[in-house]
C-alpha cells in the first residue's frame, strides 16, 4: 500500500486542509497511509508523495457544519498529531459514522473537543489581555505585543478591528502579525517584543483606573491566576500593581468594614437639570430670545438633558461641534458606539466614510458644523456588544429643542440631512429619502436643505459591488456641496 504525505501551510489555514483532506478521501486513503505535516515543519529527504498526486475515485465527501467548525478550531492548536486526528474523525464520518460527533464517549471526539476548548480559551485570553500602547509620534495609531499559546491570530484579528475600528493597530505576535489600517486587516510575519513600545502614556491613566475598581473584599488568588494567569502579567500595566494591591487588600477590607454606611447612588448620579434645559424637553430654554444661543451654553444644558429615556443607559450626551459661524451644517441621525464613548459626533466607522468622501471632494471637515438629530445612544446589549438601534420619532422630538438652537445659533445656509431620520427631525414627516436625494429644499429661514443618505448606510451595503455603487452616489450628493462651502450660493 503507497504512503502518502499532505502538508498543510499554513499550519491553521481550514481551506487548505480541507482541500487536502477532500482529496485523500476521494482518493480513498485511509488515515493510517498519510504523513500529516505542519507548513512551518521541516521537509524529510525521503518524503512520501503528496496526497494531491494520488489518483481520484468517484467518492464524493462529506462533512458536517459541526465537523468542519471543530476543525476550524482545532487546526490552530499547536498539537502536532491534530491533522491526522482531524482526518481520522472525517474518514469514520464518511465511513459508517455519520453521528460520530455525538458520542461523548469516544476517545477521537473526546481529544478533539479538548483541543478546541484549549483554543477558545486562548482566543478569550487574548480578547482580555491584549494592551495597545500608542506608537510614539503617530497620532491614532498603536501596537499590542502578544505572546499567544496557540495559532489564534487570524481567529480573533477580526474582533479588534470591529472593536477598534476607529484607530489604526498592529498586534505583533512570535509567529504572525495583523494590522488594521481603519479599513482592511492585514496580516504579516512574526515580530520580537523589541518591536512594539515598551510603555505609554496611557497606562499612568489605566493602572490609576485598576486600582479604583479593584475590590480587596472579593480577592480571591487563585481564582484569579486562573482566570489572569501569571504568563500574561508582564504584558499587563495593571499587573505591576497587584502585589501591593494583594498585600493591602486586608487592610482595605476592615478599613471598608470600619466605614460609616452611605446611600447607594445610581451609576449616573440623579441632579436637577441645568437652568437652561428645558423642563421635559420643552423648546422652554431659558436663553435669550432676542439673540442667538451661545453654544457653549446649549452644550452645558444639552449634559442635564432628561426629555426622553436615551439619557439613562447612554454614557453621555454627544453635542455637535464645528465652527459657530460654519456656512454648512451637516446633520446626522444619532451617536453611535465610539462617539458615546468619546463624546463627539461622526468619529466611529460612519464618520470616518465621511471624512474620507470629505477629503475625496477637497472639502475640510473642520470648516463644517457637525451634529445630530438625537444627542443620545440608542441601543440594544448582545452580550457585552451594543447595537445600534434607530431613534423612534418621539426620541427626535424630545431632541427638537436642542438641534433648533443649535440651528440658530450657527445659523448655516445650507443643511445636509444624512438619512431619514435627520431629513425628519429637519423637514417632518412626509420625505421621501431616496426620492428627493441629490436636490435642494428651500427652508423658512431662507437657508437651503440638501437630502442624502447616512455613510452607515453606505456601510451596511451587502457586497463590494453595492458599498461601491453606494459610496458613488454619497459622494455625488456631496460634491453639491463643494459650491456653498467656497462661498457660492446653494443651487438646484
Amino acid at each position: 500500500m503507497t504512503r502518502w504525505s499532505a502538508r498543510v501551510d499554513p499550519p491553521w489555514d481550514a481551506e487548505t486542509w480541507r482541500q487536502r483532506a477532500r482529496h485523500a478521501l476521494r482518493a480513498q486513503v485511509p488515515p493510517e497511509d498519510i504523513d500529516w505535516l505542519d507548513g512551518d515543519a521541516p521537509a524529510a529527504l525521503l518524503a512520501a508523495p503528496d496526497i494531491v498526486d494520488a489518483p481520484m475515485r468517484a467518492l464524493e465527501p462529506r462533512a458536517s457544519s459541526a465537523l468542519l467548525g471543530l476543525a476550524g478550531e482545532v487546526l490552530c492548536h499547536r498539537d502536532p498529531q491534530r491533522l491526522g486526528l482531524l482526518y481520522r474523525l472525517l474518514w469514520r464520518a464518511n465511513h459508517g459514522e455519520r453521528q460520530l460527533l455525538s458520542n461523548p464517549a469516544d476517545a477521537d471526539v473526546r481529544r478533539a473537543q479538548a483541543l478546541a476548548q484549549s483554543v477558545r480559551r486562548d482566543a478569550h485570553k487574548m480578547k482580555a489581555f491584549v494592551r495597545f500602547r500608542a506608537v510614539p509620534g503617530d497620532d491614532n495609531a498603536f501596537i499590542a505585543w502578544f505572546e499567544p499559546e496557540h495559532r489564534i491570530v487570524d481567529q480573533v484579528a477580526p474582533f479588534f478591528a470591529r472593536r477598534f475600528a476607529g484607530m489604526r493597530w498592529a498586534i505583533l505576535t512570535p509567529y504572525r502579525s495583523a494590522r488594521w489600517d481603519g479599513e482592511t486587516l492585514a496580516f504579516g510575519d512574526g515580530a520580537l517584543p523589541s518591536d512594539a513600545p515598551a510603555d505609554d502614556a496611557h497606562e499612568d491613566l489605566w493602572r490609576t483606573y485598576y486600582a479604583h475598581i479593584f475590590n480587596p473584599a472579593r480577592l480571591n488568588p487563585r481564582m484569579m491566576r486562573q482566570e489572569m494567569p501569571v504568563k500574561y502579567w508582564k504584558h499587563l500595566p495593571e499587573a505591576q500593581l497587584l502585589p501591593g494591591l494583594m498585600r493591602d487588600a486586608g487592610v482595605r477590607v476592615r478599613e471598608m468594614a470600619e466605614r460609616e454606611a452611605q446611600a447607594p447612588r445610581r451609576r449616573i448620579p440623579s441632579h436637577e437639570a441645568p437652568a437652561e434645559a428645558a423642563a421635559a424637553g420643552s423648546d422652554e430654554l431659558r436663553l435669550p430670545r432676542e439673540a442667538p444661543a451661545d453654544l457653549r451654553a446649549l452644550r452645558a444644558a444639552a449634559r442635564g438633558c432628561r426629555a426622553c429615556p436615551l439619557w439613562e443607559p447612554a454614557t453621555q450626551t454627544v453635542f455637535g461641534e464645528g465652527p459657530p459661524d460654519a456656512r454648512v451644517l451637516l446633520l446626522g441621525e444619532q451617536p453611535g458606539d465610539t462617539e458615546d464613548l468619546n463624546g463627539r459626533p461622526f468619529t466611529g466607522p460612519a464618520g470616518q466614510l465621511l471624512d474620507r468622501a470629505l477629503a475625496e471632494l477637497g472639502l475640510d471637515r473642520s470648516r463644517f458644523y457637525l451634529t445630530n438629530a438625537v444627542k443620545h445612544f440608542r441601543f440594544e446589549r448582545r452580550g457585552k456588544q451594543r447595537l445600534h438601534r434607530n431613534p423612534e420619532a418621539v426620541h427626535v422630538e424630545a431632541c427638537r429643542p436642542w438641534l433648533a438652537r443649535e440651528i440658530e445659533a450657527v445659523r448655516p445656509e445650507a443643511i445636509a440631512c444624512l438619512g431619514a431620520t435627520a431629513a425628519l427631525a429637519l423637514l417632518g414627516r412626509g420625505v421621501r429619502l431616496m426620492e428627493e436625494r441629490g436636490r435642494w429644499r428651500d427652508l423658512h429661514d431662507g437657508g437651503r436643505a440638501l437630502l442624502t443618505v447616512h455613510p452607515a448606510w453606505v456601510l451596511r451595503q451587502r457586497t463590494a459591488a453595492e458599498r461601491e455603487a453606494a459610496y458613488a452616489g454619497f459622494l455625488a450628493d456631496l460634491a453639491l456641496l463643494r459650491g456653498i462651502a467656497a462661498g457660492e450660493p446653494a443651487t438646484a
